[in-house]
């Protein structure tokens, strides 16, 4: 009997459990081996992914149901910043899994991934998460999920949507919320039933058409490029060549390798037909988006246009006097390189080189995308200097229109007030205002996205960290002028040399320090924040006096506050326009952009004079 094909995506917000419902998925389907543990998380084989608790990279596997259904699943991120994947791997599916936590309900990122779903044309399959769980809500929650398909319009096929009540940790779903917890038999059971065979889209005796979706390199394959066969037949050693989505001629060439996703892993295959996702090798240019086909393909096929950037940083070469010493990948031809390879295989990122020939501006959907890129680069041995995060304006009819994000935030009832007050500031507006249960607030704002920037860290201080705060991005809107930033001042070293307890001990009266005693600093490093709002000028260095009545001894009884340690996202949303954030592999600094003094001066009166 041939093998049923079911291609289908798990979309939903951030942390309402895909990855964890997809390794029960691959459990019960028998991925794993008997004598096998249970890999926890196993999609989310990236090291930040696994660190950070969410899902980066889109990720497809596959498993057989019953005597001969293969359900090639794909796990897709759930946080805005990577809304690009999303945008992709919907194309090359039939069919989706829409998971929402029956606790929280819908979130921004739930209302983005259903309406790119919904504009594709899926009819998706909505299953109620975490319905064990004390504080859970069904009702609400699909009353909510209800009113959102409507919002967006969504046909009358699409809104009779089936739902599921399930908990991805225990392994098991139910039709009816009174029903017996078994297993995931019902959600595999409705999967072959409402996701419709890719036979109809692409026949099976047409010309061979593939269209690129995901990029990837291997060691010994070189490119590997994942995605659909849209159309006909191909087998290892064809003659194919890729169109880009222009229509250009990139390159011909002979297919090496096809290889079918089985589990967690990828195998070789001997030939693929219309509707199986695989991965191909052979090709040395082609990429995303582009289509791959027989020698005689006239024309792409169409691909989905990604939503543009709102945030971009400058990167550039690590100029600082500690350059050099911890990475080995400091020039700007190399950094330069990666960073394409980077835009090339993820569509959401855009590289544009700068007048400076040292430097290049990279734009992203928001602070965590781009703070991910860096990190990764900085675990490569790269050593950069980026500038603070801008926000990506447009000009219409001589207007200028910037973006506008929609948050949403869970506090505890005390803390509400000030988060209006604080978001105020920040130019936002209030949209809706309700109690979500347990004594929490739930508030949905339109806020400028320049205005959030730095702001997270702020709002978990203000909520005593109980806060919750998810955003996405709405709508472009006119400019709201200008907008506070940072209060206070940079404590600046003044010379170059290695901190010591003494004098860090004297400088906690003027503010929060960033660095521990006994580490490398030099002048223009800022070394802490002011609790004024100017910046000074301190001496890290600083010894004690020694003399012949005061004892020569260490400065063991000196006991220093523990100093405050940014992380990536929050350096670059700590810094001004006149700072960088320097990134190696071992250390995250921050300095003035001009490290000597008088420079400094000098470019604030020309900044003045231009101003």
């Amino acid at each position: 009997m041939a093998e049923r094909l079911r291609n289908l995506a798990i979309i939903a917000h951030v942390d309402h459990g895909k990855t964890t419902l997809v390794d029960q998925m691959l459990t019960q389907g028998g991925a794993f081996r008997a004598n096998e543990a249970r890999q926890e998380r196993a999609m989310d084989s990236f090291d930040q992914e696994r660190e950070r608790g969410i899902t980066i990279l889109a990720k497809c596997t596959s498993i057989v149901w019953g005597d001969n259904t293969r359900l090639n699943i794909v796990d897709t991120p759930g946080h805005a910043d990577f809304g690009g994947e999303v945008e992709r791997i919907l194309g090359m599916v039939d069919g989706c899994v829409l998971l929402v936590d029956a606790s929280e309900g819908v979130m921004p990122q739930t209302k983005f991934v259903l309406s790119k779903a919904l504009a594709r044309g899926l009819k998706p399959m909505v299953v109620l998460n975490k319905v064990d769980r004390p504080s859970a809500d069904p009702d609400r929650a699909l009353n909510d999920i209800f009113e959102l398909f409507l919002a967006l319009g969504a046909s009358d096929e699409q809104a009779d949507f089936p739902i599921l009540y399930a908990s991805g940790k225990e392994g098991w779903a139910k039709t009816e919320l009174e029903g017996e917890n078994k297993d995931l038999s019902p959600l595999f059971e409705l999967i072959v039933r409402h996701v419709p065979d890719p036979e109809p889209i692409g026949r099976k005796d047409q010309s061979f058409a593939f269209l690129v979706t995901m990029l990837d390199s291997d060691p010994f394959l070189g490119r590997v490029l994942t995605g659909r066969v849209e159309s006909g037949r191909v087998k290892v050693g064809d003659q194919v060549k890729a169109l880009s989505r222009d229509g250009k001629e990139i390159e011909r060439g002979r297919l090496t390798k096809l290889l079918s996703f089985r589990g967690l892993k990828r195998v070789p295959v001997d030939s693929a037909e219309a509707g199986d996702i695989i991965a191909i090798a052979g090709l040395v240019e082609t990429t995303v988006a582009d289509t791959i086909g027989v020698t005689d393909l006239a024309a792409p096929l169409p691909s989905t246009p990604i939503d543009p950037p709102t945030l971009a940083i400058t990167v550039s070469i690590n100029d600082s006097p500690l350059a050099g010493r911890a990475g080995d990948k400091v020039q700007s031809r190399v950094i330069r390189a990666r960073l394409l390879a980077e835009a090339e295989s993820n569509v959401a990122i855009r590289v544009t080189e700068t007048n400076n020939r040292d430097a290049f501006e990279v734009a992203g959907r928001g602070e965590l995308q781009l703070g991910v890129l860096v990190e990764t680069m900085r675990r490569e041995g790269f050593e950069l200097s980026l500038s603070r995060p801008k926000v990506l304006t447009r000009n219409e009819n001589g207007q200028t229109l910037e973006p506008l994000e929609e948050v949403v935030i869970d506090v505890d009832d005390e803390f509400a007030g000030v988060v209006i007050e604080k978001m105020s500031t920040r130019k936002a507006e209030l949209q809706d205002m309700r109690p979500s249960g347990g004594g929490k607030t739930r508030l949905v704002m339109h806020a400028p996205s320049r205005g959030m920037v730095g702001y997270h860290g702020e709002f978990l201080t203000d909520t005593r960290g109980s806060g919750v705060m998810n955003r996405l991005f709405h709508a472009w809107a006119p400019w709201k002028g200008e907008m506070p930033g940072r209060r206070n001042g940079a404590l600046i070293s003044n010379d170059k040399g290695m901190s010591t307890a003494y004098a860090l001990w004297n400088l906690e009266e003027r503010g929060q320090m960033f660095i521990a005693d006994g580490e490398d600093v030099y002048e223009g490093m800022i070394i802490g924040e002011n609790s004024r709002g100017e910046d000074l000028d301190v001496n890290p260095l600083k010894g004690k006096k020694l003399s012949n009545v005061r004892a020569s001894g260490k400065d063991e009884s000196i006991r220093l506050t523990p100093p405050r340690r940014l992380t990536l996202e929050q350096a670059m949303a700590w810094i001004e326009d006149d700072e960088l954030v320097e990134v190696t592999p071992n250390a995250i600094r921050l300095r003035k952009a001009h490290l000597d003094p008088n420079e400094r001066k000098r470019a604030a009166k020309a900044k003045e004079a231009a101003g």
